[in-house]
């Protein structure tokens, strides 16, 4: 049997490959399918609706969309569900679970009989999980995401999730708002289906996906409630049946050129730490390294251009209105690759080119007067950095860039909790907060706990920012200096494990620094004496799984036997 395509794809193994096809034909007739619709070529729509799940709000509209399209262009589309994940309703985390929804989808695009596939996600770890699986199982693929959210109002106050939530929060522990406003405003950030309204993850794999060839030209910024995220979700239907008959395949698209492309963008939008993280997963599918200091250099030619929060002012509505990534890319052209393939089968170069024609906006601003030059991204060494670690510099109160301070180390998630707004902690605004045990295994999951509460008693006293240090995450919608992903992690015997409250920690971000005040011979005494802390969980199942095979936060918080081996090629 020579044609594979359509039903005949993988066929189930029952050793006589004609059976099979009798048999699977036998079934899906049951789901009324005519001869005719079975004869096409299948396009797959990966189903992420859940009840718990606002940012996937309007899949099943998005996938109605993507079917039409398909039909019109004379397929078959067959839509199949997967784990869906949403950020605050993980536990304990959404990373925890990426690795999982990325497994998951894999194996669906392996299994079923898929001529290529409309990835829809939204929420943070939905989009890299199913780029990561795109990139493993190689079928022809367009990622499709659900839009960000409409913004909203409080007493005439224009917010929205999440950067607001943080920042409300953050009013109501220091006592300048109370319980019934914080009750008050919690109706107003989220107003609408969607995506966070800010360049959180969410937003920034949109935009970095989009960058990278994998979705259609200007679906990133698109509102949830729009009808132009339909008339996408459309187009991407007709795409998709285009790549069913011969269109480029992932390992096509992504390559170190067009994942450079994305980071570019990332710095660009001053965009969530997390994106890092996720393409170092979506690289290491493909045996692509992601080199973080040549990152770090990007940064120096890659200034902050969009005016968004939590960096900026503005919304992602209001990117939209500014033409969304179009006048980005157009912004960044001499410094892209533009030969790099996408899912049209034509060249980013081709596709800016194509762009609809600028227009006056604010919300983007030109290389020539960025909102923030240097890097929004520093990647920092030092003893106590180890092999890496990170800080989204653009979002730091700028005094704090360059700072020195008394260590003040929670060994903990329940440490932290327990202790953070204790009157008896001994604490001051100029300390440096440090979390540890709270990295991939440490939590596990590598949970977004790096935006450290101020303490309670100096919130009180109006302090806004103070330098944290974790070998966790943060959301791509906080903000403060915040020193991130300090690889290895503590669990694991890294330098955040040997620091103890009262050392002397020095931060430095312009020369690219993370230091601490101990000289070599005491940190080897203290790494003598150091044990691992007890494992976390069950051992068993999918904790067993995560606990034994977790990459640290350099390879993207994969599995070990996801990511191909040994790396062959470099990126940025």
């Amino acid at each position: 049997m020579t044609d594979k395509t359509g039903m005949r794809r993988g066929l189930t193994r029952y050793g006589d490959e004609e059976f099979s096809l009798y048999l699977r034909t036998v079934f899906i007739k049951g789901m009324g399918y005519s001869n005719d619709a079975l004869s096409r070529p299948v396009v797959g729509i990966a189903n992420t609706f859940s009840g718990f799940n606002a940012c996937h709000g309007n899949v099943p509209q998005i996938i109605e969309a993507v079917k039409r399209g398909v039909m019109l262009a004379g397929g078959l589309p067959v839509e199949f569900p997967t784990i869906s994940l949403h950020e605050s309703f993980s536990y304990p985390t959404s990373m925890y679970l990426r690795n999982l929804m990325s497994m998951d989808t894999e194996e669906m695009l392996r299994a079923l009989p898929l001529d290529s596939c409309v990835l829809i996600g939204g929420c943070d770890k939905t989009v890299p999980a199913q780029l990561m699986a795109a990139a493993s199982a190689n079928v022809p693929a367009i990622s499709v995401v659900t839009g960000p959210m409409l913004s909203g109002t409080h007493r005439g106050e224009r917010v929205g999730a999440c950067s607001d939530c943080r920042r409300f929060w953050g009013e109501y522990r220091g006592g300048r708002i109370d319980q019934d406003e914080i009750a008050e405003v919690t109706d107003s950030l989220v107003p609408t289906t969607g995506t966070c309204g800010v360049m959180g993850t969410a937003s920034t794999m949109a935009c970095m996906t989009e960058a990278l060839g994998m979705m259609l030209p200007g679906g990133a910024t698109i509102p949830a409630v729009h009808a132009d995220r339909l008339r996408h979700a459309e187009a991407a239907g007709t795409q998709a049946m285009k790549l069913a008959q011969g269109g480029p395949k992932p390992s096509e698209i992504i390559t170190p050129a067009s994942i450079k492309n994305s980071l570019r963008v990332l710095l660009a939008l001053g965009g969530s730490t997390n994106g890092i993280v996720h393409m170092a997963a979506v690289a290491g599918r493909l045996g692509i390294r992601l080199d973080l200091e040549a990152f770090d250099a990007l940064g120096a030619e890659t200034p902050v251009l969009v005016d968004l929060k939590p960096t900026g002012k503005y919304y992602m509505d209001d990117l939209h209105r500014a033409g969304g990534m179009a006048p980005i890319l157009r912004e960044l052209k001499p410094l892209l690759d533009l030969d790099c393939m996408t899912v049209t089968g034509r060249t980013l170069g081709e596709e800016i080119e194509d762009m609809p024609a600028p227009y006056e906006q604010d919300v983007v601003r030109p290389l020539s007067n960025p909102i923030h030059s240097g890097g929004g991204v520093a990647f920092l060494k030092g003893n106590l950095a180890g092999d890496g670690a990170i800080i989204k510099q653009s979002a730091c109160s700028p005094e704090l860039l360059v700072h020195s301070g008394r260590a003040v180390v929670f060994d903990s998630l329940e440490d932290l909790a327990d202790r953070i707004d204790d009157d008896a902690l001994d604490v001051s605004k100029d300390d440096v907060l440090v979390l540890r045990n709270a990295g991939p295994k440490g939590a596990p999951g590598m949970p977004e706990a790096g935006y450290i509460p101020i303490p309670k008693k100096l919130a009180v006293q109006g302090v806004k920012d103070m330098v944290r240090i974790s070998d966790c995450r943060m959301s791509g919608t906080a903000f403060g200096a915040i020193v991130l992903h300090a690889d290895p992690e503590a669990a694991m015997g890294g330098p955040l494990a040997l620091v103890q409250s009262g050392d002397m920690i020095h931060l430095d971000v312009p020369n690219r620094s993370l230091t601490l005040d101990v000289d070599d011979a005491e940190m080897e005494r203290r790494r003598s004496n150091w044990t691992p802390p007890p494992a976390s969980g069950e051992e068993r199942g999918y904790n067993k799984l995560f606990m034994d095979h977790v990459n640290q936060a350099g390879e993207g918080v994969d599995f070990d036997f996801l990511t191909r081996r040994p790396f062959t090629e470099n990126t940025p």
